[in-house]
């Protein structure tokens, strides 16, 4: 009866670890390749519970996410134009076929396989760049560059049972060495402009200047032509007035103006006068009342 349940013990133990030996699973980040005496039997895209022959069959596990090659580097690669042109891309790309994907690249892994695509996506860059210009490239046809590459770079990496799902261009720009002529060239095209604007502000200030002279020089003249048109008319009243008073009382007009010409000639302290005592000047101050008007 011991033996017996001894001998059980040891089957049941036996068969648990062949049924672990047997057994492995598949998650749903992987793909699991069946490898029996080094011959593919299967490939496992499910994530579950799956058996193999324990000690036959080897198991390899791919990665089935979508991954990232990412330069450190920018590349340099030259335009239909002849200038050199710094690419800095990333490439997003995953394991479709688990076993054309071991047969291509072996044990090498992710490492050999992006060094491939790497080498795919530069010959591809280089193809698209040789045949446009630096506008092309940086503005103009940036989306249909991408485009192509995606395309053609998935094409050939079908082949190694990967896919390309996009590739991006993050920066494209002019190589070092020339970078300093374009920023001295665009550096002169800016003081050229700032010297054309400086030149038409001057002429234009030159202008509203001219115009704001000879705007003076005409108000300044119908001025002065209505101050003596004004002068004149208040002359010609003055005189009429003059006339008026005149004919009516000659001497009282006379007197009048002698006063004022007195006023005048004696405004200042300072002035000095050398005239005749009997001249006709002082009449009305040697006898008022007997001058009389020649």
């Amino acid at each position: 009866m011991m033996k017996n349940l001894t001998s059980l013990l040891i089957v049941g133990f036996l068969a648990l670890v062949l049924l672990s030996a047997s057994a492995f699973t598949v998650n749903q980040t992987q793909y699991v390749l069946v490898q029996r005496l080094g011959e593919i039997v299967a490939v496992k895209k499910e994530p579950g519970l799956y058996f193999k022959m324990p000690l036959v069959d080897n198991l390899k596990y791919f990665d089935n996410r979508i991954l990232t090659l990412d330069w450190e580097q920018p590349a340099k690669f030259i335009t239909s134009e002849n200038k050199y042109m710094m690419v800095d891309s990333f490439v997003k790309w995953r394991i479709v076929d688990p076993a054309k994907y071991y047969v291509s690249i072996k044990d090498g892994g992710e490492i050999a396989a992006e060094d491939r695509l790497s080498k795919v996506v530069n010959a591809g860059l280089r193809a698209e760049f040789g045949k446009r210009t630096v506008h092309d490239v940086i503005a103009g046809e940036r989306g249909i560059v991408m485009d192509n590459l995606r395309h053609k770079a998935d094409q050939e990496a079908r082949q190694m049972g990967i896919e390309v799902v996009d590739v991006r261009l993050k920066r494209v720009d002019y190589a070092e060495e020339i970078s300093k002529s374009v920023f001295d060239r665009m550096i002169a095209e800016r003081k050229r402009l700032a010297n054309q604007l400086r030149s038409e502000g001057s002429a234009a200030s030159e202008k509203i200047r001219a115009d704001a002279d000879k705007q003076r020089e005409v108000i300044i003249a119908e001025a002065y032509r209505e101050a003596q048109k004004t002068k004149g008319e208040g002359d010609a009243s003055a005189a009429a007035i003059y006339n008026q008073s005149y004919g009516k009382n000659a001497e009282f007009y006379a007197f009048y103006r002698s006063t004022e010409a007195y006023k005048n000639s004696f405004n200042s302290k300072s002035d000095v006068m050398v005239l005749d005592p009997g001249s006709d000047f002082f009449k009305y101050m040697r006898s008022p009342g007997k001058a009389k008007v020649k």
